[in-house]
Protein backbone atom coordinates (compact mmCIF):
# COMPACT_ATOMS: atom_id res chain seq x y z
CA UNK A 1 0.00 0.00 0.00
CA UNK A 2 2.54 2.48 0.96
CA UNK A 3 5.44 1.26 -1.26
CA UNK A 4 5.88 1.04 -4.80
CA UNK A 5 7.84 -1.92 -4.81
CA UNK A 6 8.60 -4.87 -2.26
CA UNK A 7 11.79 -7.26 -2.73
CA UNK A 8 11.37 -10.69 -0.74
CA UNK A 9 13.74 -12.71 0.42
CA UNK A 10 12.65 -14.92 3.00
CA UNK A 11 15.09 -18.01 2.37
CA UNK A 12 14.24 -21.46 3.03
CA UNK A 13 13.66 -22.16 6.74
CA UNK A 14 11.74 -25.50 6.97
CA UNK A 15 13.80 -28.75 8.09
CA UNK A 16 13.18 -31.53 5.89
CA UNK A 17 11.76 -33.82 7.99
CA UNK A 18 13.17 -37.55 7.86
CA UNK A 19 10.56 -38.57 10.63
CA UNK A 20 13.33 -41.18 11.65
CA UNK A 21 12.51 -43.40 14.76
CA UNK A 22 14.82 -42.23 17.53
CA UNK A 23 15.67 -39.00 16.21
CA UNK A 24 14.83 -37.38 19.54
CA UNK A 25 16.90 -39.67 21.54
CA UNK A 26 19.65 -37.42 23.34
CA UNK A 27 23.08 -37.31 20.77
CA UNK A 28 20.80 -35.91 17.87
CA UNK A 29 21.03 -32.40 16.23
CA UNK A 30 19.72 -30.58 13.54
CA UNK A 31 21.73 -28.79 11.16
CA UNK A 32 20.86 -25.37 11.35
CA UNK A 33 21.19 -24.51 14.78
CA UNK A 34 24.21 -27.14 15.20
CA UNK A 35 26.18 -24.75 12.74
CA UNK A 36 24.66 -21.41 14.21
CA UNK A 37 25.87 -22.30 17.47
CA UNK A 38 29.68 -23.15 16.09
CA UNK A 39 29.54 -19.55 14.72
CA UNK A 40 28.40 -18.07 18.10
CA UNK A 41 31.39 -19.76 19.37
CA UNK A 42 33.77 -18.41 16.53
CA UNK A 43 32.28 -14.95 17.31
CA UNK A 44 33.01 -15.91 20.88
CA UNK A 45 29.36 -15.55 22.21
CA UNK A 46 27.84 -16.18 25.22
CA UNK A 47 25.20 -17.80 24.28
CA UNK A 48 27.14 -20.25 21.72
CA UNK A 49 25.32 -23.62 22.16
CA UNK A 50 27.62 -26.18 20.12
CA UNK A 51 27.54 -29.92 21.29
CA UNK A 52 30.97 -31.52 22.74
CA UNK A 53 32.32 -33.73 19.73
CA UNK A 54 35.73 -33.99 21.00
CA UNK A 55 36.73 -37.55 20.65
CA UNK A 56 33.34 -38.47 19.57
CA UNK A 57 32.20 -40.37 16.39
CA UNK A 58 29.82 -38.55 14.03
CA UNK A 59 27.36 -39.62 11.24
CA UNK A 60 26.12 -36.98 9.12
CA UNK A 61 22.69 -37.80 7.57
CA UNK A 62 22.18 -36.13 3.89
CA UNK A 63 24.69 -35.00 1.26
CA UNK A 64 24.42 -31.34 0.14
CA UNK A 65 25.97 -28.24 0.88
CA UNK A 66 25.01 -28.21 4.66
CA UNK A 67 26.10 -31.71 4.79
CA UNK A 68 29.31 -30.65 3.78
CA UNK A 69 29.44 -27.56 6.71
CA UNK A 70 28.12 -30.25 9.01
CA UNK A 71 30.84 -32.70 8.62
CA UNK A 72 33.83 -29.99 8.42
CA UNK A 73 32.66 -28.24 11.27
CA UNK A 74 32.47 -31.99 13.22
CA UNK A 75 36.17 -32.11 12.21
CA UNK A 76 37.19 -28.94 13.55
CA UNK A 77 34.98 -29.72 17.01
CA UNK A 78 37.82 -32.62 17.50
CA UNK A 79 35.57 -35.59 16.55
CA UNK A 80 37.51 -38.75 16.46
CA UNK A 81 36.24 -39.91 12.91
CA UNK A 82 33.26 -38.32 10.94
CA UNK A 83 30.92 -40.11 8.16
CA UNK A 84 28.39 -38.54 5.36
CA UNK A 85 26.18 -41.34 5.00
CA UNK A 86 23.88 -40.30 1.80
CA UNK A 87 20.64 -42.04 0.11
CA UNK A 88 22.19 -42.34 -3.55
CA UNK A 89 25.47 -42.65 -5.25
CA UNK A 90 28.04 -39.83 -5.55
CA UNK A 91 27.18 -38.78 -8.63
CA UNK A 92 23.77 -37.66 -7.75
CA UNK A 93 25.12 -35.67 -4.48
CA UNK A 94 23.62 -32.41 -4.56
CA UNK A 95 26.42 -30.80 -2.39
CA UNK A 96 29.52 -29.03 -3.91
CA UNK A 97 32.08 -31.57 -6.40
CA UNK A 98 35.16 -28.95 -4.31
CA UNK A 99 33.36 -29.39 -0.59
CA UNK A 100 33.04 -33.20 -1.02
CA UNK A 101 36.92 -33.21 -1.95
CA UNK A 102 37.98 -31.05 0.95
CA UNK A 103 35.87 -33.19 3.16
CA UNK A 104 37.79 -36.19 2.16
CA UNK A 105 40.99 -33.85 2.68
CA UNK A 106 40.53 -33.35 5.95
CA UNK A 107 39.48 -37.09 7.08
CA UNK A 108 35.43 -37.62 6.32
CA UNK A 109 34.62 -40.74 5.15
CA UNK A 110 31.29 -41.39 2.72
CA UNK A 111 29.11 -43.81 2.88
CA UNK A 112 26.96 -43.68 -0.03
CA UNK A 113 23.72 -45.78 -1.18
CA UNK A 114 22.55 -45.57 2.70
CA UNK A 115 18.81 -44.89 3.52
CA UNK A 116 18.79 -44.17 7.36
CA UNK A 117 15.75 -45.53 8.81
CA UNK A 118 16.68 -44.78 12.50
CA UNK A 119 18.37 -43.65 15.44
CA UNK A 120 19.39 -46.85 17.59
CA UNK A 121 19.77 -46.32 21.32
CA UNK A 122 19.08 -46.48 24.46
CA UNK A 123 18.48 -43.02 26.00
CA UNK A 124 21.39 -41.90 24.07
CA UNK A 125 21.90 -42.21 20.55
CA UNK A 126 24.72 -44.66 19.77
CA UNK A 127 23.89 -45.61 15.95
CA UNK A 128 22.21 -45.41 12.82
CA UNK A 129 20.35 -47.66 11.42
CA UNK A 130 20.51 -47.90 7.36
CA UNK A 131 19.80 -50.12 4.24
CA UNK A 132 21.82 -50.17 1.18
CA UNK A 133 19.79 -48.75 -1.99
CA UNK A 134 20.10 -49.53 -5.42
CA UNK A 135 18.56 -47.18 -8.02
CA UNK A 136 14.84 -47.73 -9.08
CA UNK A 137 13.31 -46.62 -12.15
CA UNK A 138 13.12 -43.38 -12.92
CA UNK A 139 10.52 -40.29 -11.69
CA UNK A 140 9.11 -37.72 -13.39
CA UNK A 141 12.01 -35.63 -13.95
CA UNK A 142 14.08 -38.83 -15.15
CA UNK A 143 15.84 -38.86 -11.96
CA UNK A 144 15.72 -42.84 -10.54
CA UNK A 145 15.17 -42.58 -7.00
CA UNK A 146 16.67 -44.87 -4.58
CA UNK A 147 14.91 -48.24 -3.72
CA UNK A 148 16.14 -50.14 -0.33
CA UNK A 149 17.82 -53.85 -0.74
CA UNK A 150 15.88 -56.52 1.55
CA UNK A 151 17.88 -57.68 4.11
CA UNK A 152 20.45 -55.51 3.81
CA UNK A 153 20.27 -53.06 7.07
CA UNK A 154 23.66 -52.37 9.22
CA UNK A 155 23.86 -50.34 12.49
CA UNK A 156 26.93 -47.36 11.77
CA UNK A 157 28.26 -46.71 15.48
CA UNK A 158 27.46 -43.10 16.23
CA UNK A 159 27.74 -40.92 19.50
CA UNK A 160 26.01 -37.96 18.00
CA UNK A 161 24.19 -37.56 14.68
CA UNK A 162 23.49 -33.86 13.10
CA UNK A 163 20.29 -34.76 10.41
CA UNK A 164 20.93 -32.32 7.24
CA UNK A 165 18.07 -33.60 4.83
CA UNK A 166 17.79 -29.98 3.80
CA UNK A 167 15.13 -27.00 3.60
CA UNK A 168 11.87 -26.26 2.08
CA UNK A 169 10.23 -22.71 1.93
CA UNK A 170 7.87 -21.68 4.23
CA UNK A 171 5.45 -19.40 2.87
CA UNK A 172 3.68 -16.84 4.83
CA UNK A 173 0.17 -16.75 4.00
CA UNK A 174 -0.13 -13.28 3.18
CA UNK A 175 1.56 -14.34 -0.29
CA UNK A 176 -1.47 -15.32 -1.24
CA UNK A 177 -3.40 -12.70 -0.25
CA UNK A 178 -1.57 -10.25 -2.47
CA UNK A 179 -1.78 -12.72 -5.48
CA UNK A 180 1.97 -13.72 -5.55
CA UNK A 181 2.30 -17.52 -7.00
CA UNK A 182 3.77 -20.47 -5.63
CA UNK A 183 5.46 -23.82 -7.17
CA UNK A 184 3.36 -26.87 -5.65
CA UNK A 185 6.70 -26.74 -3.29
CA UNK A 186 5.96 -23.56 -1.86
CA UNK A 187 8.63 -21.47 -3.89
CA UNK A 188 7.54 -18.26 -4.98
CA UNK A 189 6.91 -17.94 -8.94
CA UNK A 190 9.50 -15.20 -10.10
CA UNK A 191 10.74 -14.89 -14.07
CA UNK A 192 14.49 -15.16 -13.67
CA UNK A 193 15.02 -11.70 -15.43
CA UNK A 194 13.27 -9.01 -13.72
CA UNK A 195 12.45 -11.81 -10.08
CA UNK A 196 8.75 -9.93 -10.69
CA UNK A 197 6.03 -12.45 -9.06
CA UNK A 198 2.65 -11.99 -10.50
CA UNK A 199 1.97 -9.03 -8.22
CA UNK A 200 3.53 -6.26 -10.18
CA UNK A 201 4.74 -4.55 -7.37
CA UNK A 202 6.38 -7.62 -5.57
CA UNK A 203 9.36 -9.12 -6.26
CA UNK A 204 11.46 -12.15 -5.15
CA UNK A 205 14.66 -14.06 -5.27
CA UNK A 206 17.12 -16.08 -3.56
CA UNK A 207 16.38 -19.64 -1.70
CA UNK A 208 12.77 -19.19 -1.83
CA UNK A 209 12.39 -18.85 -5.41
CA UNK A 210 14.41 -21.52 -6.73
CA UNK A 211 15.20 -23.79 -3.66
CA UNK A 212 17.89 -24.31 -1.06
CA UNK A 213 21.36 -23.21 -2.37
CA UNK A 214 24.10 -20.77 -2.31
CA UNK A 215 24.72 -17.59 -0.35
CA UNK A 216 26.84 -16.10 -3.38
CA UNK A 217 23.74 -16.83 -5.76
CA UNK A 218 20.89 -15.07 -3.40
CA UNK A 219 23.24 -12.19 -3.07
CA UNK A 220 23.15 -12.04 -6.92
CA UNK A 221 19.70 -12.76 -7.72
CA UNK A 222 18.92 -9.98 -5.06
CA UNK A 223 20.98 -7.43 -7.07
CA UNK A 224 19.23 -8.32 -10.40
CA UNK A 225 16.16 -7.99 -8.89
CA UNK A 226 16.58 -4.42 -7.39
CA UNK A 227 18.01 -3.68 -11.55
CA UNK A 228 14.67 -4.79 -12.56
CA UNK A 229 12.83 -3.07 -9.83
CA UNK A 230 14.61 0.30 -11.03
CA UNK A 231 13.65 -0.81 -14.57
CA UNK A 232 9.87 -1.16 -13.68
CA UNK A 233 9.82 1.95 -11.63
CA UNK A 234 11.95 3.91 -14.85
CA UNK A 235 14.56 4.89 -12.38
CA UNK A 236 17.20 2.51 -14.40
CA UNK A 237 17.81 5.85 -16.85
CA UNK A 238 19.70 9.22 -15.86
CA UNK A 239 17.39 11.92 -15.48
CA UNK A 240 17.32 14.37 -18.69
Amino acid sequence: RDFDALFLGLGTYAYVDGKLPGQDLPGVHWALPFLIGNVRRVLGRSDAEVPDLAGKHVVVLGGGDTGMDCVRTSIRLGAASVTCAYRRDEADMPGSRREVQNARDEGVAFLFNRQPVAIVGAGQAQAVRVVETRPGPPDARGRRAPEAIPGSEQDLPADAVIMAFGFRPSPPAWLAELGVELHPDGRVVADGTRFATANPKVFAGGDMVRGADLVVTAVYEGREAAKGILRELGLDRPPA
